[in-house]
């Protein structure tokens, strides 16, 4: 937008004017004693978590939260990691920045637990991982999750949350829970979406179009539904000025949402065939983010004076191109019976490429007859991810009449076979080179006098010793039964047997209770084990980074593949998969058509967690030893020329421990306007119960330190809410919810001194209104009080510099970022 300050004023004042309307416009909660209850009744049959096919999100042995089209319209987001965020309070989307790749693609995860620890699926089919590896300071560290972002909202018909362990029943990855995404198959019109927003502060302006339409195709029932989505987010910068690297002190740092422009499309269909069904779905996502690294002072020796006097901030380009297609065939063998068989290719690209750069070593190193190269390029391409996935599907489920109980046995059996590849590709040598000749034992000097850095300054290309391309198979099998053996009583159980090519075996199972003291009221439980396999990409990942450390110094750290010979050396065994016991109860009570209530208690215990270990650095006054048995770490790290360096590993056991609580309620006023009040709330809490380095050169404090298990503990909220009201009445509809995101905690680049960002409460607001049956205007705010997290303690540079950086508001954790209110006014049309 970059319009003036007047005139986002107006536009300010015009969202307040509607906002304070559609709160005048709420009537007194009286309920209308006349009305029909029977029509407030939605009942959301669930395909998550169960396979009988006739349970409904309260009828489950399990939790399952079932969010709509209407609540999704009404967030207000244009992501679909921020409209889970805002929806369900146990999932969580923190921002993140100055993190290389994870400025495009933020870390989701559920329970608190980590972004590879829940399982994605689509039309109940698994969804495919990103080929980035999440290796900085983020949530997420050292997993690489599913990039939920790049299946659109308007695509997206209904979500399904299931709030417990579910390995036995889906594979791998299902330790937290599973989130099912359900693609539209209306054929009955079209519809255009197009919104438009912008900060408070005036920046971050977010642009977006998208269409949505069907079509009826190949007799009774078939159809296809196509969604094409366009978004364009500018950035934000929340960053202060920098009084420690430059005088007079100004803003050297880009602190907030990186620039974003993204396409997508969509597709979701089935063709009546031979008595059966085809059915395909999938899709296609481009999207382009712009960020930076850390600023490069004056007197830094990775800076370039005759190029960048002043210093410079390196820019990395990342983009992410993702593709999906699902194929599959269903048919029903009698009224009882039916199979399924599919294929589902996914495939996920990740490139970084920098610009604004230089290559310091390409600049100072000697020529023959003296002197020094007098140019560098400024830009590189630095190298590609990609992950690539196949899975093949054969389900066959049903029911028979056992004779006992008050329903059929459902039963369900299946086989999965899947094959995961991943690959890196090395970038331009100028990307990654030490001298132009990347000779290690040239003694190249920098502007000041020190060791010059090799590669390009910002992201340091991956090298051809870090290129890989190999993949890994593995072949499942499951049962799962379920049915009331008494007229009250539910029980269900998996199980499910799966075989890896790499680490071998694994068997898991769930047993699954309900009981229903009266129609209103039950008790339910599960008791699972579960897995979580090493993902190819900690298998397969290595690069060398820069990182800034406490005392603001840059340092480059290398990350050591599994079986290569650093880890090796460091005594790094071959990563064997994750296992978890998970337990829940809880009670649901329906009095009525109009209230429900749900609350469970749950604890996942963790064994052998994979995680990312701290930076490894020399021990300390070893720069000029070379006694393999006085200082090992520096002995192993001096040919690499680099200062630190960390492997994938599993290291810790953890406890989480929690409760969910869902309340809805729904009903009818005067004059046929309809009211709906819903609560969440979310409690968790993780420990650490135990480090075990695999080294006998790293102790385990080093391993995986204070700083890293704080991430872990208090890293995510412990309590989140959301309170939400909804009205509508004849042409007007408007939604505010409160969301209250706990406090969190981050000491990992200030180990030693930790930083808690208290709680906070943030208020949405939006009203439409429907000119017509067709065409629906809304205005809203998020964040409409314009709430920051709290500022980092200034203690002093000498404890913490960051605040004396730039870094007002933290960076490693926050939940709900740090841009405050956004306005938004959003056009639905439909034809």
């Amino acid at each position: 937008m970059n319009v003036s300050v007047q005139g986002r004023a107006h536009r300010r004042a015009a969202l307040y004017v509607a906002l304070i309307a559609g709160i005048a416009a709420l009537p007194a909660f009286a309920q209308n004693p006349s009305g029909d209850a029977d029509k407030l009744e939605t009942i959301n049959v669930v395909s998550t978590g169960t396979r009988a096919g006739n349970r409904s999100d309260t009828d489950t042995a399990a939790p399952v939260d079932v969010i709509g089209r209407e609540a999704i319209e009404a967030t207000g987001a244009i992501e679909t990691g921020k409209l889970l965020q805002k929806l369900a309070p146990s999932f969580n989307f923190p921002t993140s920045f100055v993190s290389d790749g994870t400025d495009l693609i933020w870390p989701a995860t559920l329970r608190g637990l980590g972004p590879d620890q829940v399982l994605v699926l689509v039309n109940g089919k698994r969804r495919h991982q990103q080929a980035l590896v999440n290796v900085q300071q983020s949530i997420g560290r050292g997993s690489a999750g599913t990039d939920i972002n790049t299946i659109p909202i308007a695509a997206i018909e209904r979500i399904e949350v299931l709030r417990d362990g579910a390995s036995a029943q889906y594979g791998s990855d299902a330790i937290a829970g599973v989130i099912n995404i359900i693609l539209k198959d209306q054929t009955d019109h079209t519809e255009l979406g197009v919104e438009v927003g912008e900060t408070y502060a005036g920046d971050g302006d977010q642009y977006r179009a998208a269409l949505n339409t069907g079509f009826k195709i190949g007799g009774d029932g078939g159809f296809l539904n196509l969604t094409v989505d366009y978004m364009k987010r500018l950035e934000t910068n929340r960053a202060g000025p920098d009084s420690l690297r430059v005088d007079p002190p100004r803003v050297t740092q880009r602190l907030g949402e990186a620039d974003l422009e993204g396409a997508q499309l969509w597709l979701n269909a089935a063709l009546p065939l031979a008595g059966g069904e085809l059915y395909a779905f999938g899709g296609v996502s481009r999207r382009e983010g712009n960020s930076s690294g850390f600023f490069r002072s004056a007197g830094d020796g990775r800076t370039i004076p005759q190029l960048y006097p002043n210093g410079f901030l390196p820019t990395l380009l990342t983009t992410s191109d993702d593709r999906s297609l699902a194929v599959g065939y269903r048919h029903a063998l009698n009224d009882s019976w039916k199979w399924d068989f599919s294929v589902n290719r996914g495939w996920n690209q990740f490139e970084f490429a920098s610009e604004g750069t230089a290559n310091v070593s390409y600049y100072y190193e000697p020529k023959p007859g003296g002197g020094i190269y007098a140019e560098t390029p400024t830009s590189a391409e630095d190298g590609t991810l990609r992950f690539k996935q196949t899975t093949a599907n054969f389900d066959l489920s049903g029911d028979v009449d056992w004779g006992i109980g008050a329903e059929p046995l459902y039963l369900a059996f299946g086989t999965e076979w899947r094959r995961d590849g991943y690959q890196i590709i090395a970038g331009d040598p100028v990307s990654y080179q030490y001298g132009r000749t990347n000779d290690p034992t040239i003694d190249i000097r920098n502007a000041v006098g020190g060791i010059a850095a090799a590669g390009i300054q910002g992201f340091p290309g991956f090298t051809p010793a870090t290129e890989i391309d190999a993949s890994r198979r593995s072949l499942g099998v499951y049962v799962d039964a379920e049915s009331y053996v008494t007229q009250n009583l539910l029980i269900g159980a998996a199980g499910r047997f799966e075989d890896y090519s790499d680490f071998g075996t694994n068997s898991t199972g769930k047993l699954s209770l309900r009981y229903n003291f009266t129609d209103a009221f039950s008790l339910r439980g599960t008791v699972s084990k579960g897995f979580r396999a090493p993902s190819v990409q900690q298998q397969f990942f290595s690069q060398v980074s820069t990182n800034l450390n406490a005392d603001g110094t840059l340092t480059d750290t290398i990350t050591a593949r599994q079986g290569s010979a650093v880890a090796r050396a460091f005594g790094v065994k071959p990563l064997k998969e994750e296992s978890s016991d998970n337990y829940s109860v809880g009670f649901v009570w329906k009095p009525s058509n109009e209230l429900s209530v749900t609350a469970d208690v749950y604890q996942i215990n963790i064994d052998d967690r994979i995680v990312f270990s701290g930076a490894i650095g020399p021990e300390p006054g070893s720069a000029n030893c070379t006694d393999p048995a006085v200082c090992p770490i520096a002995v192993l790290l001096r040919p690499l020329n680099v200062g630190q360096a960390t492997f994938f590993t599993n290291a810790i056991d953890t406890k989480t421990r929690g409760v969910d609580v869902v309340a809805e309620y729904s009903t009818e006023l005067d004059g046929g306007a309809r009211l709906g009040i819903s609560a969440a709330f979310n409690y968790n809490q993780t420990e650490v119960l135990r480090i075990n380095s695999p080294s006998t050169l790293v102790p385990s404090s080093t391993l995986f330190g204070r700083e890293q298990v704080t991430l872990v503990e208090e890293g995510q909220p412990r309590q989140r809410s959301t309170i939400g009201t909804n009205y509508h009445s004849g042409p007007w509809h408007t939604d505010l919810a409160f969301n209250y995101y706990g406090s969190v905690a981050g000491e990992g680049f200030t180990p030693g001194l930790k930083q808690k960002w208290g709680g906070k409460w943030l208020t949405d607001l939006s009203v439409s209104y429907n000119f017509t049956d067709d065409l629906r205007v809304t205005l809203g705010g998020n964040n409409i009080f314009d709430v920051y997290p709290d500022k980092w303690e200034s203690t002093g540079p000498d404890q913490n510099p960051f605040p004396y950086l730039g870094f007002k508001y933290g960076w490693e954790t926050l939940p709900f970022g740090l841009n405050g209110g956004y306005y938004y006014a959003r056009l639905n049309y439909r034809f």
